[in-house]
């Protein structure tokens, strides 16, 4: 083994450039963060077309000339003085790392000048050496960044084709310029800007202006604060029937920083679950404000990974903060926050266990939500069923409402009004209900939106302690026989089930017999119940209580091909428009689909 000999200054730099900057992308980050520190209200970003020469300007309050050359020195920073600072961090970099790096892997060329000297500095960094000399220019700074990764053509091999790399730096500018709307970003590449914001301060205005006009409709307010915690979320996330492709439209920052939260992302995921179909996801862009000492960014480097001293109330005050969003049809009808149902299951889904405040606090890395508890019924979801069928008569076992206007004698003084603002036109195949609202047409499927206000009723009637679905009592039940693997599984889940109105007995090694079932669902046959709920306990075992209801609700709800009269059309209709999430139905398909007399009149060549 050879002797221990001290690095030398320059590959020390180099080793930890390796951890700060990592492609060009990484360059431009800290280079424009810094200027957002210096109170920068523009900056200007141009690449060359392999983006390996990077020029920064900006016209922050710039760097003192005493202090120019201590600014490219590892670990000088004028953003914290002591170990106390580190828990009240208020700016983008504090780590005095960022400069020291990019000097010993590229060529930097720095100008800069204050307002209280007339002429500016100039200074030029290679191999880590700095050289400084007096030179004209405006207030502000220019980082010009040249031949980058010059020194270590390991790294520069790794680089991706330079069309990824300036993708990459424009995603990053992005993610910069939604968090800083008051700040105007440009960056210019071979001629074309990819990315341009005014800093007009308006965040909607900023997102429009990368995006595009249209996406400003799509969009739902985030603001929730909590004066206890001092918590607050703003931004604007998509309702589920605006989707994407890719996670790459859910931006995420905690105190105007661009970071990846785990914790945050999965409390997006939770509150657009059983919204979304598989495979696309929502648009999201939230800020979390929260106070300083509760929340550690000195975790990596690249400072873009966080912890928080409560994880846990952290996920749920997103989770709501995104359930407050997008929870009413209409803005002005948006539930409040006590209304909101926590969702089942843990946070982190490989432990599950229940756990108090400390012990979350003492695994940073984990994130546990014990299980929910639930409330008590509010109301019997089968009181329209029952209403149809004692003025029918009809003792069939149906809830698809399959029922003609001729056998129901309905006085029209006593049927429920709905929005005068809606008129009801009629049925499509006995699957799809039309009506008219706000001059506009709309069409909806009568299963998803009849499943989607089940669901959620469902979930009301579970939201409180010790609570239970309403169970029919089956006087004659048929004796099924199954496996003895699987009768042992079912028996093992029997008191999670009966929570959801089922009362399962073993009568024997092979067979089981149901003495109760849920009354929503009372009218389908025993036997596809259980189908349904051995594929539950099969699977996945998370979020099993939502699985269940999922099926219990798309087993109670009206079905397509149902035939439904006037007034059960506007009950149902009236119904949906209750529901919390009336967009889509749990499985995550669109409920409803809109046109409005401008696209009609427009198929027609119709002014309007």
């Amino acid at each position: 083994m050879k002797r221990i000999q001290q690095l030398s200054r320059q590959l020390i730099n180099q080793i930890a450039a390796g951890e700060v900057i990592e492609r060009p992308a990484s360059v431009v980050k800290e280079l424009v963060e810094n200027s957002i520190d210096a109170g920068a209200t523009k900056i200007e970003v141009e690449v060359s077309k392999d983006c390996l020469s990077i020029r920064v300007s900006d016209n922050g309050s710039g760097i003192h000339p005493d202090d120019i050359e201590l600014a490219f020195l590892k670990h000088a920073t004028s953003k914290i003085s002591s170990s106390k600072d580190l828990f009240d961090i208020h700016t983008m970099g504090f780590r005095g790392e960022a400069l020291a790096s990019i000097i010993s892997i590229a060529k930097v060329t720095c100008t800069t000048r204050t307002k209280d000297f007339e002429t500016g500095t100039k200074v030029e960094c290679e191999e880590s050496n700095v050289k400084k000399s007096p030179f004209g220019c405006a207030i502000g700074t220019t980082m010009e960044i040249k031949d980058l990764f010059y020194n270590t053509p390991v790294r520069q091999k790794f680089l991706k084709s330079e069309r990824t790399e300036l993708a990459a730096i424009a995603e990053l500018l992005q993610s910069i310029a939604i968090a800083n709307p008051n700040v105007s970003i440009c960056l210019i590449s071979d001629g074309k800007t990819p990315v341009k914001t005014s800093g007009s301060g308006d965040l909607l205005c900023v997102l429009t202006e990368i995006y595009s006009n249209s996406i400003a409709n799509e969009l739902k307010k985030i603001n929730k604060k909590d004066e206890l915690s001092k918590l607050h979320t703003t931004g604007f996330c998509s309702t589920p029937e605006f989707t994407r492709s890719t996670k790459k439209s859910i931006y995420v920052f905690v105190n105007n920083r661009v970071v990846k939260c785990p914790v945050i992302l999965k409390a997006i995921d939770t509150a657009y679950k059983n919204m979304l179909p598989t495979g696309k996801y929502p648009f999201v862009c939230i800020n979390l404000a929260i106070p300083p000492y509760d929340v550690d960014v000195n975790v990596h480097p690249t400072k873009r990974e966080v912890r928080y001293k409560n994880p846990n109330q952290i996920f749920n005050f997103i989770y709501s903060s995104i359930l407050d969003a997008i929870a009413s049809y209409n803005e002005n009808e948006t539930k409040k926050n006590d209304n909101i149902v926590l969702p089942f299951g843990n946070y982190n889904s490989i432990k599950k266990t229940e756990t108090t405040k400390e012990t979350a606090q003492d695994d940073d890395d984990a994130v546990y939500l014990g299980d929910i508890a639930f409330e008590r019924i509010q109301e019997n979801n089968e009181k329209l069923v029952d209403e149809i069928s004692s003025n029918s008569n009809a003792a069939e076992e149906t809830a698809s409402f399959a029922i003609t206007p001729q056998q129901i004698n309905l006085n029209i003084e006593q049927q429920t009004k709905i929005e005068e603002n809606i008129n009801i036109i009629g049925q499509y195949r006995n699957t799809y209900i039309l009506f008219e609202e706000n001059e506009e047409l709309k069409i909806v499927d009568q299963h998803i939106a009849d499943e989607r206000y089940i669901f959620e009723n469902l979930q009301k009637q579970l939201s409180s302690t010790n609570a239970q679905i309403a169970s029919q009592l089956l006087l004659i039940s048929d004796v099924i026989s199954l496996e003895p693997e699987e009768v042992s599984l079912l028996m093992e889940h029997t008191e999670k089930l009966e929570k959801f109105g089922f009362s399962i007995e073993q009568i024997s090694e092979k067979e089981i017999v149901f003495k109760k079932i849920p009354q929503v669902i009372s009218h389908i046959k025993v036997k596809d119940i259980l189908s349904d709920i051995m594929e539950n306990l099969h699977g996945d075992l998370n979020n099993l209580e939502e699985k269940i209801l999922v099926t219990m609700s798309c087993k109670a709800a009206v079905k397509a091909g149902a035939e439904l009269n006037l007034w059960q059309m506007e009950e149902l209709i009236k119904k949906w428009k209750t529901t919390k999430m009336p967009y889509t139905c749990p499985h995550g398909r669109p409920i409803v689909h809109t046109f409005s007399e401008k696209e009609i009149a427009a198929f027609f060549h119709r002014n309007v």
